[in-house]
C-alpha cells in the first residue's frame, strides 16, 4: 500500500501536466469558427463516407491518417465542430505525454519541464485546437527521436518499435517527413564530425543491439502494412500508392515557389527571413531560450543533447530556407528546444548545487501562459496575430445560424434550396454539409435566384443582383475571413420570417419606385 501511494505521489506532477494540457486543448473548443483548412479536412472525411475510401491525391501534400481519424469521429458524433477537432486534440495531448517519456533518457526534471513548456505553449495549444495534420507530425517525430536515442543508448527492441512507429506515422501524416527524417540522419553525420574536433562528454557509444531480425521484420512490416493500408484506401485501390513518390516532386515545386505562402518583413520575417525566430520572439520564449541554450552543447557535452541540438537546428534551417511558410509548421520546429533548455537548467542546478536555478524558467513559462490564454481565448480571430492565419471570422455565424435555425423549425429544412455564389467559400461546404440542395457557383455563372430559399453573394454585387430579384428578402452582411471581400446573404421571407421576426431589408417594389 505504501509503495502504491509513493508511486502515485511521484507520478502526480506528470498526471497534472497531462490534465493541464487536456484542459487547455478542450476548454471552450468551439469558440473559434472552423478554419478554411479544417473545413477542407472535414470535406475529405465526407468523401470517405460517400465513396467508401480516401482517394489519395499527391498534390494535397498530406497523408491519409488524419482524414480517416476525422472521418471516424465525424461518423460517430455527427457534424460537430468539437468532433472535427478531437483528433488534433488527441495528438496534442499524446505529444505532451510523449515528452514525459524522455525521463527514461534524461530524468524527470528535464522531461517534466519540456512537457510543461509544450502544454503551455501558445502554438501547441492554438494548433492542437485546429483540425490539421501538424500535431500528428510532432507526435511521430518525438517517437522517432526516442527510437533513435533508445537504440543508441540501450539497443532494446522496444525502441526499435518506437522508431518504426515514428517513421510510419510521419509518412502517413505529411510529406515533410522526408525533411525531418533527413535532418535526423544528417545530425548523426555532423555529430560524428564535430565529435572528432571537440569530443563529446559523455560520448555514449552505440549500445549492443538486443533486437533480432524477426523484431525488425515485425516492426518495419507492420509500419509498411499500415502505409499500404491507408494510402490504398483500405486495400481498395492499389494504384493510389504511386502518389507516395509523386507527391515529393510536387511538394519540392511548391516549397521552391512558395505558392502565396512566402513571408516578408511585414510578416515578421526580417531582411534575412528570420520568420520562425521572430515567431519565437513574439510567442515562444521558452523555445527561444532553448534555441540559445543549444550553443551550450557546442562545447564538450553529452552527445545525446548535441545530437538533438544539431537536428533541431537543421530543421529550423530547412524550414527557414523553404519559401513556403504557414505558421502552424512552427510546432514541428519548437519541441526539441524545450529539451535543450531543460538540460541546461538541469546541469546548472547540478553544478551550482542549487535547485533555485529552475526558477529562471518561471518568467519564461509565465509569459508563455499569458500569451497562450490571450491568443486562444480572446484574439483567436485577430488577423494582427501571425498565428491567426486566414482564420474564419465569427460573423460567419450571422449567415449560418439562421440557416440552421430554419432547418430545425421545418421537417424538410435540410432540403432547402440555397446557393453560395463566391469564388472562395470554405468553410461553408462543411458547415452546411448536411443540407442536400445547396449549390456552389462561380460569380460569373449564378443560378436563378428567385427560386432559392437563400443565397450568398459578394457585397459589391448587391445592386446588380437586386435588379433581378422579384420577391422580398432579408439581408445579412458578413465576412468569411481576412483578404476576402465582404459578403451579403439573402433569405426568402416565406421560409425565414419565423427566424428573423422583422421587416425584410429588400423589397422589390421599393426598388421599382426608386
Amino acid at each position: 500500500m505504501r509503495v502504491t501511494l509513493a508511486r502515485l505521489k511521484s507520478n502526480a506532477p506528470e498526471a497534472a501536466i497531462i490534465l493541464l494540457a487536456l484542459a487547455l486543448r478542450c476548454w471552450w473548443i468551439e469558440i473559434k469558427p472552423p478554419h478554411f483548412d479544417e473545413a477542407i479536412n472535414g470535406w475529405f472525411a465526407d468523401r470517405i463516407t460517400s465513396t467508401g475510401l480516401y482517394s489519395y491525391d499527391p498534390s494535397n501534400y498530406h497523408g491519409p491518417l488524419h482524414f480517416y481519424l476525422v472521418w471516424i469521429f465525424q461518423t460517430l458524433f455527427g457534424r460537430e465542430l468539437w468532433a472535427l477537432r478531437v483528433p488534433a486534440i488527441l495528438a496534442g495531448v499524446l505529444s505532451v505525454a510523449a515528452m514525459l517519456r524522455f525521463r527514461v533518457f534524461f530524468g524527470e526534471p528535464v522531461s517534466r519541464f519540456a512537457a510543461l513548456a509544450m502544454a503551455l505553449s501558445p502554438a501547441f495549444v492554438f494548433y492542437s485546437r485546429y483540425s490539421i495534420h501538424e500535431s500528428w507530425q510532432v507526435l511521430f517525430s518525438i517517437l522517432l527521436l526516442q527510437g533513435i536515442l533508445g537504440l543508441w543508448q540501450t539497443g532494446r527492441r522496444r525502441w526499435l518499435f518506437s522508431l518504426c512507429a515514428g517513421l510510419a506515422g510521419m509518412v502517413l501524416t505529411k510529406e515533410t517527413c522526408v525533411l525531418h527524417a533527413g535532418c535526423f540522419v544528417l545530425a548523426g553525420v555532423v555529430l560524428w564530425i564535430w565529435g572528432r574536433i571537440v569530443p563529446s562528454r559523455p560520448a555514449w557509444p552505440i549500445a549492443r543491439q538486443s533486437w533480432t531480425r524477426d523484431d525488425a521484420i515485425l516492426g518495419f512490416g507492420i509500419g509498411a502494412l499500415a502505409i499500404v493500408f491507408f494510402y490504398s484506401g483500405a486495400f481498395l485501390d492499389f494504384t493510389l500508392l504511386q502518389g507516395l513518390y509523386q507527391t515529393f516532386a510536387l511538394w519540392i515545386s511548391t516549397g521552391v515557389e512558395a505558392s502565396g505562402h512566402e513571408k516578408t518583413a511585414h510578416d515578421l520575417a526580417g531582411p534575412l527571413n528570420y520568420y520562425w525566430i521572430a515567431l519565437m520572439a513574439r510567442y515562444e520564449w521558452p523555445a527561444l531560450a532553448g534555441l540559445a541554450a543549444g550553443l551550450w552543447f557546442a562545447a564538450p557535452s553529452d552527445a545525446r543533447f548535441r545530437y538533438i541540438a544539431i537536428s533541431a537546428g537543421g530543421v529550423l534551417l530547412a524550414y527557414s530556407i523553404i519559401p513556403y511558410k504557414t505558421p502552424w509548421c512552427v510546432i514541428s520546429i519548437l519541441w526539441p528546444f524545450y529539451l535543450l533548455l531543460g538540460e541546461v537548467l538541469h546541469e546548472l542546478a547540478h553544478t551550482l548545487s542549487s535547485r533555485r536555478v529552475w526558477w529562471a524558467a518561471v518568467p519564461l513559462l509565465a509569459v508563455s501562459t499569458g500569451v497562450m490564454l490571450k491568443l486562444n481565448f480572446q484574439d483567436f480571430t485577430n488577423e494582427k496575430e501571425p498565428y491567426v492565419y486566414v482564420q474564419t471570422y465569427s460573423d460567419i455565424y450571422d449567415f449560418v445560424d439562421p440557416v440552421l435555425a430554419a432547418a430545425e423549425a421545418d421537417q424538410e429544412g435540410r432540403h432547402m434550396h440555397g446557393a453560395i455564389i463566391l469564388d472562395s467559400y470554405y468553410p461553408l461546404p462543411w458547415m452546411l454539409g448536411d443540407f442536400t440542395r445547396i449549390g456552389y457557383y462561380s460569380v460569373d455563372k449564378p443560378p436563378e435566384l428567385n427560386a432559392l430559399d437563400f443565397f450568398v453573394i459578394e457585397s459589391s454585387r448587391e445592386k446588380e443582383i437586386e435588379d433581378s430579384l422579384r420577391f422580398p428578402f432579408f439581408k445579412v452582411p458578413f465576412r468569411i475571413r481576412s483578404g476576402q471581400e465582404g459578403c451579403t446573404a439573402y433569405f426568402s421571407v416565406p421560409r425565414f420570417a419565423p427566424v428573423f421576426n422583422r421587416e425584410p431589408e429588400f423589397q422589390p417594389w421599393e426598388r421599382q419606385q426608386e
